[in-house]
């Protein structure tokens, strides 16, 4: 059986790693080199890094620091954050990145998901997905950071993405996002049953019980987690020797 991952994400402006709250009180936190090394040492699985820049003149800035990060760190690096266009993958992957990460631009151009994986592999591709619970209990799948509903039903999105090759599925609950209570456990499975390719968990992850629940629990792949390891709350390290000992979970360790 595969290991399950265990996987630290930072959002990156201007060149420094930042951390708000529902998008509002964003501030610099760190140097997304150093924290980076520091999760490298500790075993992360891979690292994600999302540009929440939204002018084009911090691009480059944002493309020498994925630079500068694979350069000093050797696990595999997935990008995200307003790549639109085969060329947009093409520039991250030249700059270091090992994967792209696609939501928003997936759902308003879909193709971009079948160009991508053909030209770069299906590898490459990853698909970032907000979801949230309606109120007759199903899931939909939103856009624009979760501001916008689509009403696309999630496993039904699910179903497309695949069969246009995508290599990934980055499930984020927006119900469970920021509140710590634990992973959405009922979305994950509901995507797990429907997916033949890999999904990593997003949102809710507050304490270590929630990563060893949500392995036990769902056939997810990873699981994703910021804050937590930004502020030295639990390290990569806890998480591994947590679900190795409580939950006879096999993951990377060294």
């Amino acid at each position: 059986m595969l290991a399950k991952r265990i996987i630290p994400c930072l959002d990156v402006r201007n060149g420094k790693v930042v951390k708000g709250i529902n998008f509002a009180g964003v501030k610099d936190i760190g140097d997304p080199v150093e924290y980076a090394e520091k999760y490298n040492k500790q075993g992360a699985d891979e690292l994600v890094f999302y540009d929440i820049t939204a002018s084009h003149e911090d691009r480059s800035l944002f493309i020498d620091t994925v630079r500068e990060v694979a350069k000093n760190v050797f696990v595999p690096l997935t990008v995200g954050g307003g790549i639109s266009t085969v060329n947009g993958f093409r520039e991250i992957l030249r700059a270091g990145a090992d994967k792209i990460s696609v939501n928003s631009a997936a759902v308003k151009n879909p193709q971009l998901i079948n160009d991508a994986s053909f030209i770069f592999g299906s590898q490459c591709v990853v698909v970032g997905i907000d979801a949230k619970r309606t109120d007759a209990g199903n899931f939909t799948v939103c856009i624009n950071g979760g501001r916008i509903d689509t009403g696309i039903e999630l496993t039904q999105w699910v179903r497309e993405i695949q069969k246009r090759g995508a290599g990934e599925i980055c499930l984020n609950s927006i119900d469970a996002d920021g509140t710590k209570a634990g992973f959405d456990i009922e979305m994950l499975r509901a995507v797990c049953n429907e997916a033949a390719i890999p999904v990593i968990a997003s949102g809710g992850g507050g304490d270590l019980s929630h990563f060893t629940d949500v392995f036990a629990k769902t056939n997810a792949s990873a699981a994703l987690a910021a804050s937590l390891f930004h502020f030295g709350e639990l390290t990569v390290e806890d998480v591994k020797q947590e679900l190795i000992r409580k939950g006879n979970i096999n993951v990377r360790y060294r």
